[in-house]
């Protein structure tokens, strides 16, 4: 596909990237990235890479895609990873992959090749080679065809942000892909004529697949940031959209509320967003406030509602699953919170207590079941079970694990699930979700579910509750999860922005937020925290990482502004602090009429 697209048209550019610098952009067109390819596939074939993995681990920019599509010319698997940072982060992201795959040869730039090759043999890899691709002597003249692929041969593995102790890479291959590729021009209507692009790290499934690789599906251009460019001011990211023509880019939802919170009024005011068609939204629980705010927030920049397109997809189905249709509004239902709670999407009644659901399109290029996961049936619509899916982007499995073992997470009842009726082949996603309508709304994780006083919640809608309390916790972070102490008690941790509030005000607040959980919940919220951005643990593409931030908070790790804890919780993670009495220390919880504030 990429040498059709070079021999078509070799001047057209394929990627330009804009340098965190703010220097001039780089640009790759189709003709010097097919001729980068072929060189550095020429070399990784003298090496012996055909049909093994390869790590991908460069800073974002044009060398990353020559190095890509090299692997590919050569029938070596890639697999992009993360870089280092100065400091080492994400380093032990890095050496999982590596140890996991049994990759003996990481790419990447020369900039960064003597630095990682150190790290790595202080890390015991040091039988690990580092090549800087992007030097002469790591490329040679290569004139000769790739080795020919079948559709059913491994294209790339993908590594979702799970533990770093055991990562599991999804295998894709040439057909998944394909398949894929072909099911995001369905679901978008894109043409060659879109201009595709954002901030998300090629190592990112929507970054790599929706953004890089369907531009070079489409034979047009993609438009990348770094991302810490978004990180450090997310202007950047609203700016080069109307700059650079971008029609069709998204990010995980929190972006969006990010852009709420960080662009000023003088900065939206200069902004061109009328020609942003398409604006997906996935990767995380997708929010109608959030979207709404954005919305107003850019209508005067041109933003339309209609561009919002909410998904729903999982790497392990080559990212999308489902869409909106683009250029109508996007769903959102009022659902009965009982009723919910029940497993059941029934509509709320007037003064009723009510969850907002955002739809998230129909199913496209798959098939789509909501199964009972205690025994396997298949339910009706409006009913709550966990999302199972099957097609041609459907990867077979994890990288090293036996897709026929025993193992829940890694063999055959995730990726050959069978229905009751017998009908087999299924994905279980793990989410859950009901389709109302044709419309999928997912509810929330099948392993993160909470199970307090008789009741099942999703931890989603506890950590969505306090937003609205005070601006100090405005677009703040939750994890929101339970702990086994004298009896099972719900902790939340809750990002706050210190510079929003007083102090001495943060007791009352916690106590705030004690109350709703109650109120809209009934279940304790005893254990509360108020911690600093950044201190609730997130994976590469921003979601919560609920699991991660219980461990830190169970080992002691958790650092807070302000908490309050149970004697029996606070025995379990500050037992020096219950021996010394400093239980016996915690400020009292305000009275009723403090709160009003």
């Amino acid at each position: 596909m990429l040498r059709e697209r070079a021999a078509a048209h070799p001047g057209r550019e394929a990627l330009v990237f804009l340098p965190a610098s703010g220097g001039a952009p780089e640009r790759l067109d189709y003709g010097t990235l097919d001729a980068a390819a072929r060189s550095l596939a020429h070399r990784l074939c003298a090496l012996g890479a055909p049909g093994r993995p390869v790590l991908l681990a460069h800073p974002p920019g044009p060398n990353f895609l020559k190095a890509l599509a090299g692997c590919f010319y050569a029938g070596a698997v890639p697999v992009p990873v993360p870089l280092p940072g100065p400091r080492g982060e994400r380093l032990h992201r890095l050496t999982g992959v590596l140890r996991d795959s049994g990759a003996r040869l990481v790419l990447t730039d020369e900039e960064h090749a003597p630095d990682l090759s150190l790290r790595l043999a202080m890390a015991g890899l040091g039988d690990t080679v580092c090549l800087a691709a992007d030097r002469p002597e790591a490329t040679a003249p290569g004139g000769e065809e790739p080795p020919a692929r079948s559709g059913g041969d491994l294209a790339l593995v993908q590594y979702t942000s799970g533990s770093t102790t055991r990562p599991r890479g999804v295998l894709l291959s040439h057909r998944n892909l394909l398949a894929q590729q072909s099911t995001l021009q369905g679901m978008l209507r894109s043409t060659p004529a879109d201009r595709l692009g954002g901030w998300l790290p090629h190592f990112h499934d929507l970054g790599l697949i929706a953004h890089l690789l369907h531009a070079l599906w489409l034979g047009t251009r993609c438009v990348q940031l770094p991302p810490a460019t978004f990180r450090k001011s997310p202007v950047r990211w609203l700016e080069a959209i109307g700059e650079h023509g971008i029609t069709i880019g998204g990010a995980p939802h929190f972006a969006y509320e990010r852009c709420v919170e960080a662009v000023t009024e003088e900065q939206a005011a200069g902004l061109d967003l009328s020609g942003w068609r398409l604006a997906l939204d996935g990767g995380e629980p997708v929010r109608p406030a959030g979207l709404a705010a954005f919305t107003r927030r850019f209508a005067p920049a041109g933003f339309r509602a209609e561009a919002l397109c909410p998904g729903y997809g999982l790497a392990e189905a080559a990212l999308a699953v489902s869409c909106g249709r683009p250029g109508l509004p996007y769903a959102v239902r009022d659902f009965d919170a009982a009723r919910l709670t029940a497993g059941e999407l029934r509509p709320a009644a007037p003064g009723a207590a009510s969850r907002a659901l955002v739809g998230l399109g129909r199913p496209a290029g798959c098939e789509l079941r909501i199964v009972d996961p205690a025994d396997g049936s298949e339910l009706a619509p409006g009913r709550v079970g966990e999302i199972w899916v099957r097609g041609e982007g459907v990867a077979r499995g994890y990288w090293n694990r036996s897709p026929g073992g025993t193992d829940t997470p890694d063999g055959a009842e995730t990726f050959d699930a069978t229905l009751d009726s017998g009908e087999g082949g299924y994905l279980r996603t793990g989410d859950l979700g009901a389709l109302e309508a044709g419309q999928l709304y997912v509810t929330g994780r099948l392993k993160d579910l909470l199970f307090l006083e008789g009741r099942t919640i999703h931890p989603a809608d506890i950590e969505a509750a306090p937003r609205e309390l005070s601006p100090a916790l405005g677009t703040g972070v939750g994890a929101a999860f339970t702990v086994e102490a004298d009896r099972p008690r719900l902790v939340l941790v809750q990002e706050i922005r210190a510079d929003r509030t007083d102090p001495g005000r943060l007791p009352a607040l916690a106590a705030r937020i004690r109350l709703l959980i109650a109120e809209e919940f009934e279940v304790p919220a005893e254990n509360i925290l108020l911690v600093a951005p950044g201190t609730v643990s997130r994976t590469t593409d921003g979601t919560v990482h609920r699991a991660r931030t219980r461990t830190r908070f169970l080992t002691g790790e958790t650092e807070s502004l302000y908490e309050t804890l149970t004697p029996d919780v606070r025995a379990l993670v500050r037992p020096e602090h219950t021996a010394l009495g400093h239980d016996l220390l915690q400020r009292p919880v305000p009275a009723e009429a403090d709160l009003a504030w």
